[in-house]
This record gives structure tokens, C-alpha cells and sequence, in this order.
């Protein structure tokens, strides 16, 4: 006999910055489990520093596997079966490239994987961010993530890009299921008889260096475009945040931080959203603009075609004129409809969550 899924528990884990600092993980980790206990499955969402009773859980759903220091604990102590969204971004071309920093410098001369465990001791340093697991001081920041991806019962990347990418890193092969990035209808849609004028920019994204606003601020500085900047700068980027003060003009606004509800708003009034980061594995905001009407600009770095294909204009976010001209082509072009319906059939949260329970029902065993 099936098990009643009203009885079973998972559990997901989550960086301790989750809310204070949000970002498209903030996003997808809220929406899986919205549809998830639509689905009558019971999830409690933990952030990665708090005192947790794992008996009574079924499954430990952890994500960013870029950040093991937050794993390896749980999954030592609670020695229960586990699954990891990978969410494996590569920050190593802005590190290395870009990056005015010591870090930044260091970049150059050190593999990735280091300067990945340097970044971890440096947020316990500068943000008091607790390290719980003596055992990734030990193992390092390349071996602990081996060990996570080998025990793991199974992966859940984004797309099959960036399982690719994740095993090329790293050689460690595991069963994954693709669980795609989607839109909440709920919040995000826009009436096909939508027929009111669009002239605005939006950029939807926490401001940091790797989502590359100073670029995008570089290529529509005192042009005719009005561009709104909404995100809240990441407590470890406020002088990348000041930088791009510095060189803004009268018409870019920045917005801060706001609810899905009143970002929907804004994409109602852009025609173009634009998301030029040096990385995406895929570019959530960019699916909420596309599925509310905007036309798309998205960085050429990263899983980002796998998702949008020929319906996106893509930039090069080294780049200020790729940008610019990007947005030019895409502010003239007619809203795209063949996207909104790509997206409604493929990126849409309940068959995220529905995906997501296929995975865990594979992998756990019921009597």
C-alpha cells in the first residue's frame, strides 16, 4: 500500500542568511514548500544555525552546495537520509577577473575551491557567521563537497547544465532529477488582454558584484531610459553597493528590497527586465518578469539558455555596450508570447514541487 503523504516529513535547511539577506534561493526554497503541503506533504523550513530535532523528519532537503560548511554538520549529526539542491553557482571568472578586493587578488593565484573555503572563514571573521563543522575545516571546501554529493541519496539541480557543470568540478557522479526554477501564478501573471503602455527598465536582484548592477548602471547612465534597481545589497558587497551609487544618474532609482507581491508591480510597468550577472544558473526574476510581460536581457554565462532558448536577448555582462545594445533590441521588440506559454508549461511552481516529491518518493524506502 502507498504511504499517506500526509505523514510524511521533510525537512529543508537553509543558509542562516536567508531572510535577513534574500535571494532567488529565498524564493525557491519558500515556493517548494508552499506547493509541496499542497500536495498535503508536512516541510518545516530551518536555517543552517539552529538547534534541530531530526527525529522526526523522513528526508533532510538541503541547499547551495557551494556553501558545505552548512551541511556537513546536519548531515554528520543527523544521520539521516538527505538530498542537496545543488544550486551550484561558479563565482570563480568574477572572482578572479573582476573583483577590486584582496579576495579578488588572490583569485588570480589560487584554485577556486580555495578561495571558496577562504570566503567562508572570512564571513566568520567579518560577520560572525558560526562554522558548526570542525570537519570542513578539516576536509576542505573541494572534499567536503565530494562527500556531500557521494552520500547524497540524490541531486536536484536546476537543469541538466548544471549537473554537467557540478560533475566536470568535481568528478563525483549521483543519481540527479532535473527540478526546475518556475513562476508562482499566484502572483505572477499577466492578462493577455494587458494593453497599457510599458516604458520602464527593472532590474530584480540582490545587489552584489556577481549580479553585475554597476555594468547594467554603466550602460543606461543619463540615456533616456528610466531604470528601477530593486534588491537589497548583500551585507558582504556594501562598498560594491556604494560604487554603484557613485555612478548613478537621475534616471536609475533603486528600489530595495521588496515581497513578491509588490515586485509584480514593477514587472506590470517594464518593458525589459535585465539580469546581465556574471553567472545564473537560471535567472529567477527573469522568469517572473517574462511570465508578467517584459522582454528579457539575461547574462550569456551560465545554465541560462537551457531555459530561455531563442526567446531571450543575450548579453555580455563584461560588457556595458553588449548591454546596452541587448536592452536596445529588446525595448523595441513586441512582448513575447511564445515565452509566457513556454513558461507556463515547463516553469511553473506545481510541477516543481510535484518533480521534487517524485525525487524524494524514489529514494526513500516505505514498508
Amino acid at each position: 500500500m502507498a504511504r499517506d503523504l500526509r505523514t510524511l516529513k521533510i525537512l529543508f535547511i537553509a543558509r542562516a542568511t536567508l531572510y535577513s539577506s534574500p535571494g532567488g534561493d529565498t524564493v525557491q526554497i519558500d515556493s517548494t514548500a508552499k506547493y509541496l503541503r499542497k500536495l498535503n506533504v508536512h516541510v518545516d523550513i530551518k536555517m543552517a544555525n539552529e538547534q534541530i530535532k531530526y527525529s522526526t523528519y523522513d528526508l533532510l532537503h538541503f541547499f547551495n552546495i557551494i556553501r558545505p560548511a552548512d551541511i556537513l554538520w546536519h548531515v554528520k549529526a543527523s544521520k539521516k537520509p538527505y538530498v542537496i539542491s545543488t544550486i551550484f553557482v561558479d563565482y570563480s571568472e568574477y572572482d578572479q577577473y573582476h573583483r577590486k578586493d584582496t579576495l579578488g587578488y588572490v583569485s588570480k593565484f589560487l584554485p577556486a575551491d580555495l578561495i571558496e573555503y577562504a570566503k567562508v572563514i572570512a564571513r566568520m571573521i567579518k560577520n560572525g557567521e558560526k562554522i558548526n563543522s570542525w570537519d570542513y575545516l578539516l576536509k576542505g571546501h573541494k572534499s567536503s563537497i565530494q562527500y556531500l554529493i557521494k552520500n547524497a541519496k540524490c541531486l536536484l539541480p536546476n537543469s541538466t547544465s548544471e549537473y554537467n557543470r557540478l560533475y566536470a568540478a568535481y568528478r563525483t557522479p549521483q543519481k540527479y532529477f532535473v527540478i526546475p526554477n518556475a513562476i508562482d501564478t499566484e502572483r505572477f501573471y499577466a492578462s493577455d488582454s494587458e494593453t497599457h503602455e510599458r516604458h520602464n527598465l527593472l532590474s530584480v536582484a540582490r545587489i552584489e558584484g556577481r549580479k553585475n548592477q554597476l555594468n547594467l548602471i554603466r550602460a543606461v547612465r543619463n540615456s533616456p531610459y528610466e531604470l528601477y534597481i530593486v534588491g537589497k545589497p548583500s551585507p558582504n558587497n556594501l562598498s560594491y553597493y556604494e560604487a554603484c551609487l557613485k555612478e548613478t544618474t537621475s534616471n536609475i532609482h533603486f528600489i530595495g528590497h521588496l515581497t513578491q507581491e509588490q515586485v509584480s508591480i514593477y514587472y506590470q510597468q517594464a518593458k525589459v527586465h535585465i539580469l546581465p550577472s556574471w553567472f545564473e544558473t537560471t535567472g529567477l526574476s527573469t522568469l517572473e518578469a517574462a511570465i508578467m510581460g517584459c522582454n528579457i536581457v539575461i547574462t550569456n554565462k551560465g545554465d541560462t539558455q537551457e531555459y530561455f532558448g531563442e526567446h531571450a536577448y543575450y548579453c555580455d555582462p563584461e560588457s556595458p555596450e553588449s548591454i546596452r545594445q541587448a536592452i536596445d533590441a529588446a525595448y523595441k521588440a513586441p512582448s513575447n508570447e511564445a515565452l509566457r506559454e513556454l513558461i507556463l508549461k515547463n516553469y511553473i511552481w506545481e510541477k516543481t514541487a510535484q518533480k521534487t516529491l517524485e525525487a524524494y518518493l524514489s529514494v526513500l524506502s516505505f514498508d
